[in-house]
């Protein structure tokens, strides 16, 4: 596997690496306007846009060049931060892997200013261009508007919601013993302690110890609370 840090572009003006480039984009750009969805081309090196087609400078309401002088900013002028945490790691990892065929799929939030509501959109990222010795150079990335009046989009909201609950929750459920993780479903399921201890074969005094020591783990109190933890690590 290639190292993903771009090289330098050699000096002759014909074949320079940055001449191959400019080719590069001009071929997406000739059909960018045909193809479905926002088409974005960023520079490996730092992630900087270096082309958007023309539906996504006219929803930033910004140039190509004024995206290409924000450089790294542009993530965080237009992207739900929330979620780029996740995502740009996942681009970072891709280039690294350097696998000519893979691609990776994400949602992102995105607006043109915070006078404006998030809209979501299904992405997908793979290499475009390598240079001489094999490693990215070009990455492209094509973005799909989510209908906000489909059920779809509500169903993506819930899935980050969940996905958000895990990510910040997994090291305190990780705590819990096996037998903390089965008083825990079966008490989301709204079994009482005798059930409990019928269905696990111990004592009541040991449920209610049981369920002590995983409500203190993960600070948990209510029934609802109790439920959220047992649905999202799929107990239930």
């Amino acid at each position: 596997m290639q190292n993903a840090t771009p090289s330098t572009p050699p000096t002759e003006d014909g074949n320079s690496l940055e001449a191959r480039i400019q080719a590069k984009i001009a071929e997406i750009e000739a059909i960018a306007n045909e193809l479905p969805g926002v088409i974005i081309i960023h520079n490996n090196l730092d992630l900087s846009v270096v082309y958007m087609s023309e539906r996504g400078t006219e929803i930033l309401g910004f140039t190509v060049e004024e995206l290409k002088n924000l450089g790294v900013e542009y993530h965080d002028r237009f992207f739900n931060p929330e979620e780029s945490k996740h995502f740009v790691p996942k681009i970072m990892e891709l280039l690294q892997r350097n696998d000519r065929q893979e691609w990776i799929c994400y949602f992102q939030q995105v607006r043109p200013s915070e006078d404006h509501k998030w809209t979501w959109y299904a992405s997908s990222t793979k290499i475009l261009m390598h240079d001489d010795d094999g490693r990215p150079v070009l990455n492209i990335t094509i973005a799909l508007p989510l209908d906000t009046s489909h059920h779809l989009t509500t169903k993506v909201e819930r899935l980050q919601k969940e996905n958000d609950f895990l990510r910040n929750n997994y090291s305190k459920f990780a705590t819990l013993s096996n037998r903390e993780r089965d008083v825990l479903k079966l008490t989301a399921l709204g079994k009482s302690s005798n059930e409990i201890a019928d269905i696990l074969f111990i004592s009541t005094a040991t449920v209610d110890t049981h369920r002590k020591h995983f409500k203190k783990k993960l600070s948990v109190s209510s029934s609802y609370e109790i439920s959220q933890y047992a649905m999202a690590f799929d107990l239930i």
